[in-house]
Parts: structure tokens; C-alpha cells; sequence
């Protein structure tokens, strides 16, 4: 059964406004600040400004725990976290207007903290009310959403007006599209969670510590938690130095973010959509092995790149490759991960989930810039440290044996 397209339209207009301060941050801002001259290394560590995403899981109980009955509640923190973000972006629109880079840093890490904080919201909302089966069409709805957003505010707006916005354009933009989104949630119901969902009034926190501990005591946890925290590191180690090594091989700006970040994000939204269809049609752990064995083909398109030079066509090709089977894989191990979370204690345990997935992979761009840097790093370059992605890509693979072996026990008469 399809999900109902009011609340499939609903939670992708709240993923897309998420979406957007990551978008800024990671595709953006590192193009302009090598344009800059800034090293590889310092952009490298600018990927701190996501520091939200990956301590969410900190303020998650609070997220659960407390709510307005009237609003509802999810909506009574969703609300909130929509203007906070509406506000900081026009703010950002300021700083860069003049020239305040500094003040723009540290913007951009205010408008990440709104959305880190919406996105438990939202994922408790999609915990709620998502059934088994609406698990792909949801998380596709996910995705989609927010990579719209990271195509938005990672440039998409530049690019469709012919750089004439420039930086405060593209941030006020940001902003009304925030102000656009709280209208429609400030009018929308939130509707009941289904059976075995958590309540509006929430959990206990004796309760809710309870539950935490329950879950992570689990026969098995370790490798699901070693499983979700990997599987995104070595393509992150790639990712983060593909928008730099193309500068760095002459090709203008403005092209970059038209490839990477809207083509590229169309067609990362249609994997994600083939990604959709197969976790509705396959056993998810399947879908994951799947498209995670697919994922590494464009990086070893990267590594021939950086190996026998680029061409606007294989540029245009690995990077249209790279999008479409990552984002099957995300939909797939979102899908996963949301298959796996007890709906008692839904934002949390999900956050846990999606915040351990950020740690994973925040030490790769610090880690693959030092590499690769000859100024300031290791000096290896762009070739062998996308050659080390692909290793680590493919090493992330054996553990789908446990995995594996976890859900045969789990599916068992005996484990029943």
C-alpha cells in the first residue's frame, strides 16, 4: 500500500528545508573558498560546521520526552526550529552581503543547529506513523526531500539565475523557502501515531534510559552500530575531494556546481527513487548489499579521473553515476536503520542511529584533505587517496556476512 501523498508531500517539504544548510555548507562554500585559495586542509576541517548533525543524538531525549499536546507532539518542536532557521539564514544573508566571513561561519553552524534539531522531529514523526510497509515510499520521501534542499542552497539557485543573486540572494531564498514550509506545517494535523508508536505526552526519562540501554544491549548491536557508522566512510573520502580536485584541474565553477550539484543531484534523486522501490521489493539487508556493491563502480571512475585526466564528458558521466547509486544506498540504509528502531522511543533510537552514521564519516574529510594536501598534509594527491576510498568501500562489504547471520538468528523459531 502506497503512503498517503498528503503526508509523503509533507515530510519531504520538511526534509528539503533540513537540507538546505548542508547543501550550503557542503558543496558551495568549498568551491568558493578554493576559488579563495584557501588550502585543502582548512577547508578540510570546515566540515565542523555540521557538528550539529552528529551531536543530535544528545538533545534527541528531550526531543522525545517533552511536546505540546495542542500543537502535537512533533509539530511543537518542528514550529520553532522553522523560524530559528528561517531567521539565521536571512541573518547569513547579511554577513555575506558584508563580506563577514567569519559571522557567515558561524551562521551557517546556527542554521545547521535548527535543522539537526527539526530532523529528530521529523524522523520522530515518520517513526509514528510509518508502517512496515511504507517504509521504502518514506524514506524515498526523505531523501528526495532533502536533497532537493542541498540542491537548492548548494548552488542550485546560482546556477538556474545565472549567478546574478550571488551568496545573499541564495541565502534570503533559503530563508523564504523556510518561512514558505512553516506555513504549511503550521496548518497541517499531526495525526495520531499508529499502535506501539510513542504517545504525545511522551516517555519517562527512567523509562526512557530504560529503553536506550534495552536496545543497545541487544544480541547483535555492535555489528549494527559498526554497520551503519561505516558504510558511508570511504565514499565520504572521496566525495569530500571531487568538487576540489575538479577545480584544481581547471574547470570553472560555475560548471562544477551545474554537474555536481544539479545534474548530479537529479540524478541522485532518481537513485534514490530506484532505492525506494527496491526496499519496498527486496529484503532490505539485500537492497543494501546491492547497492552498496554498485556504489563502488563511480569511484573507481573518480580514481581513473585523477589517474588519466579529465574530459567534460567522463566528468559529467562519473559524477552522474556516483549520485544515482549513492543515493539508492542511502535510501536503503535509512530504510534499514528505520527498520530496526523501537518505536517506543522512535526519535531517539532513530537519532542515535543517524548520528552515529554522521560520526562515521565526519573524520573523512579532514582525513582525506590531510592526505591529499602538498602544502599543508601528506602530499599523497588526489589519486591515492581515491584509491583509498574505493578500498575502504569495498572492505565495508564483509559485513554483510554478520549481519546477515544476525537476521537469520532474529528471523528464527528459537529467537522468537
Amino acid at each position: 500500500m502506497r503512503l498517503p501523498s498528503p503526508r509523503l508531500a509533507l515530510l519531504s517539504m520538511l526534509y528539503f528545508v533540513q537540507g538546505m544548510p548542508f547543501g550550503f555548507q557542503s558543496t558551495a562554500l568549498p568551491v568558493y573558498l578554493r576559488t579563495q585559495g584557501v588550502s585543502l586542509t582548512a577547508i578540510g576541517f570546515a566540515s565542523a560546521l555540521s557538528l550539529p548533525w552528529a551531536c543530535k543524538a544528545l538533545w534527541a531525549p528531550l526531543v522525545d520526552r517533552y511536546g505540546s499536546a495542542r500543537l502535537g507532539r512533533r509539530r511543537s518542536w518542528i514550529l520553532p526550529m522553522q523560524l530559528g532557521l528561517a531567521a539565521s539564514c536571512a541573518a547569513a544573508a547579511f554577513a555575506a552581503s558584508q563580506g563577514a566571513m567569519p559571522l557567515l561561519m558561524g551562521l551557517v553552524l546556527v542554521m545547521n543547529l535548527f535543522a539537526a534539531t527539526q530532523d529528530i522531529a521529523v524522523d520522530g514523526f515518520a517513526v509514528d506513523t510509518l508502517r512496515p510497509d511504507e517504509l521504502g515510499p518514506g524514506n524515498t520521501a526523505q531523501v528526495v526531500g532533502y536533497k532537493f534542499g542541498m540542491m537548492f542552497a548548494g548552488g542550485g539557485v546560482m546556477t538556474w539565475t545565472g549567478n546574478r543573486v550571488g551568496w545573499p540572494g541564495m541565502l534570503l531564498a533559503m530563508a523564504v523557502m523556510s518561512l514558505a514550509v512553516f506555513v504549511v506545517m503550521f496548518f497541517a494535523r499531526e495525526p495520531a501515531p499508529r499502535e506501539g508508536g510513542s504517545p504525545v505526552k511522551g516517555v519517562s526519562w527512567s523509562e526512557l534510559a530504560g529503553r536506550i540501554k534495552q536496545v543497545l544491549m541487544l544480541p547483535g548491536a555492535g555489528w549494527l552500530l559498526l554497520f551503519v557508522g561505516t558504510y558511508k566512510f570511504g565514499e565520504s573520502m572521496s566525495d569530500v575531494l571531487y568538487k576540489l580536485f575538479l577545480v584544481d584541474a581547471g574547470i570553472p565553477a560555475e560548471r562544477i556546481l551545474l554537474w555536481v550539484n544539479t545534474w548530479g543531484t537529479v540524478a541522485s534523486l532518481l537513485g534514490s527513487a530506484v532505492g525506494g522501490l527496491l526496499a519496498a521489493r527486496m529484503p532490505l539487508l539485500g537492497a543494501v548489499g546491492l547497492t552498496a556493491t554498485l556504489r563502488v563502480l563511480p569511484l573507481v571512475g573518480r580514481w581513473g579521473l585523477a589517474t588519466a585526466g579529465v574530459s567534460d564528458s567522463a566528468v559529467i558521466g562519473v559524477t552522474l553515476a556516483e549520485e544515482f547509486f549513492g543515493g539508492a544506498l542511502t535510501t536503503v540504509m535509512f530504510a534499514f536503520m528505520m527498520s530496526r528502531v523501537d518505536r517506543r522511543i522512535g526519535a531517539t533510537h532513530y537519532t542515535l542511529l543517524a548520528s552515529l552514521e554522521v560520526w562515521g564519516k565526519a573524520p573523512a574529510g579532514p582525513l582525506a584533505t590531510w592526505l591529499a594536501d602538498p602544502a599543508r598534509g601528506v602530499g599523497l594527491g588526489y589519486a591515492p587517496v581515491f584509491l583509498l576510498g574505493i578500498v575502504l568501500s569495498v572492505a565495508f562489504l564483509v559485513l554483510l556476512l554478520p549481519m546477515r547471520r544476525q537476521r537469520r538468528v532474529e528471523a528464527s523459531p528459537a529467537a522468537t
